[in-house]
């Protein structure tokens, strides 16, 4: 008989898919510790109505935190935490430009 699929209680974001280099890490960390979580990309600058929906929302989805990270200027950590009362762990990404 199959397991039940378990609800995600940890979210990680990032800003986009070239930050999954650096943010598998938290997945795999969670996986060893067997607990669940969703990972999402939700760009504080791309889709900023997404990324509020997305905090907003997480405590009544059941998260008990977030673990949110991006490249540049890294806004995603700080307005992630802004619109919820969840912990939020912001994680630096390396920026891929040159400067």
């Amino acid at each position: 008989m199959a397991q039940p699929e378990k609800r995600p209680i940890v979210g990680i974001v990032m800003g986009s898919r070239s930050d999954w280099e650096t943010m598998s890490a938290a997945r795999a960390t969670l996986d060893e510790l067997g607990i669940p979580c969703e990972v999402r990309v939700v760009s504080a600058h791309r889709m900023p109505d997404e990324m509020f929906e997305y905090a907003s929302s997480a405590a009544a989805r059941g998260f008990v935190a977030i673990i949110a990270g991006a490249g540049g200027a890294a806004h995603l950590p700080g307005m992630t935490a802004a619109k919820t009362l969840l912990p939020v762990i912001g994680v630096p990404v390396p920026s891929s430009r040159a400067g």
